[in-house]
């Protein structure tokens, strides 16, 4: 395999895309003013060629019928899982839904009741808290700790918080914003907690295959088998290979009883996913794309400990030490400036689109989070401008 130009700035202005064609709308950044979108957590990269090579075919072959099987696709995934993450599984366990977040929706509607408790721990990926009070459901939100400059679970506090309504708990492993890896020790507690209390516990994990290195995911139903009597695992491909456009993701569900509630909720809403979406997963999970990833994540790093490297030296700045995933979690809090304040100064001085911390609920709101996952080239410009707009500081 050749060996992918990450550096390579591929313009997406005006190819409808969220990332650039929306940041003026929601952040006031003007993408043709030279302004950088690094909110949207996708990736500024082209996907491996065996993902391109799927679609050209498909468009070669020119009928879009309705798909017939998914054995390629199932194959896919369990290679991928076992290949990559050592987690044996059966295709029979995979459920496909349009995407994660759609995942989420359709495993609190299947587990859970209106006016009944879903746990998220926060601050968290957004999308939770949003779907969970769209469902009419109660969002309990246990705050992380952060200790020694990363995030932690903090069980003996968080015990007296549960009422007894709650039903589901999230779990977002890597965690997004944070960039936390969660031990082994972690994940048996959260399983403790889901069996003590009769949880069913969702684990979204779409971000497990961009690891730094020095760290390794662990898949939760490797660390404590017992818990997959009460596991929905949400994995996908369009993270780790930049096709979040195809939406599609994998519900990966061991146990038949709760296999069956998830499948009749996708049922009852009528959910199915395109067949352009299998193609390019089963493309996507396979030794090339392996290879791929390797490469992806090296470059990361790379992007990763530049960005810090500039964004620590700012007095009163500091970028939590990153885990996993390409999104940087920067804390505000020692400069002394309101959430206002600091936020119009990275985008009205050095203009860059970053997502802002409240949105990620409790604990959130002396944070913006910054994408990465873009050519160096705009990292670098990325931190000389937040450097200049920090100026005054030095």
């Amino acid at each position: 395999m050749a060996k992918p130009d990450f550096d390579e700035v591929i313009d997406r202005v005006g190819t409808r895309c969220s990332k650039w064609d929306d940041m003026q709308a929601g952040y006031g950044v003007a993408p043709k003013e030279d302004g950088l979108a690094m909110w949207v957590a996708d990736m500024d990269f082209r996907p491996p060629t065996a993902v391109q090579k799927a679609v050209e075919a498909a468009a070669a072959h020119g009928v879009y019928g309705y798909p017939g099987t998914n054995e390629p696709y199932l194959n896919a995934i369990k290679w991928w899982m076992a290949n990559r993450h050592g987690w044996e599984i059966d295709t029979s366990w995979v459920l496909t839904c349009a995407g994660l977040v759609n995942g989420v929706g359709m495993a609190v509607d299947a587990f859970t009741q209106p006016g009944e408790g879903v746990i998220v721990m926060s601050p968290v990926y957004h999308a939770f808290g949003r779907v969970v009070r769209a469902a009419g459901r109660d969002l309990i939100e246990l705050p992380l700790n952060v200790v020694d400059g990363i995030y932690r679970m903090d069980w003996s506090a968080w015990e007296s918080m549960l009422t007894g309504k709650e039903k589901l708990m999230i779990l977002c492993s890597p965690h997004n914003p944070g960039g936390r890896v969660w031990s082994d020790a972690e994940l048996r507690e959260v399983a403790d907690i889901c069996q003590r209390h009769n949880l069913i516990l969702v684990s979204d994990d779409i971000h497990c295959d961009l690891v730094m290195p020095g760290h390794k995911h662990r898949i939760i139903a490797n660390v404590v088998p017992e818990i997959t009597s009460r596991l929905v695992m949400l994995t996908a491909a369009t993270k780790t290979f930049n096709i979040a456009g195809a939406h599609i993701g994998n519900a990966i569900i061991p146990d038949q009883t709760l296999r069956n509630q998830f499948k009749g909720a996708l049922m009852a809403r009528g959910v199915s996913v395109g067949m352009l979406g299998m193609d390019m997963v089963a493309a996507a999970y396979s030794p090339e794309g392996a290879d791929w990833v390797d490469a992806l994540v090296e470059y990361l790093n790379e992007n990763r400990r530049i960005f810090d490297e500039g964004i620590n030296a700012i007095p009163g700045v500091k970028s939590m030490p990153l885990q996993a995933t390409y999104l940087a979690w920067v804390d505000f809090s020692g400069t002394g400036m309101s959430p206002a304040e600091f936020t119009a100064r990275v985008e009205k001085t050095a203009r860059i689109a970053a997502n802002h911390g409240a949105t990620f609920g409790k604990g959130g709101d002396t944070y913006l989070r910054f994408n990465l996952a873009t050519p160096r080239s705009r990292v670098n410009e990325a931190v000389r401008r937040l450097q200049d707009a920090f100026a005054d500081l030095q």
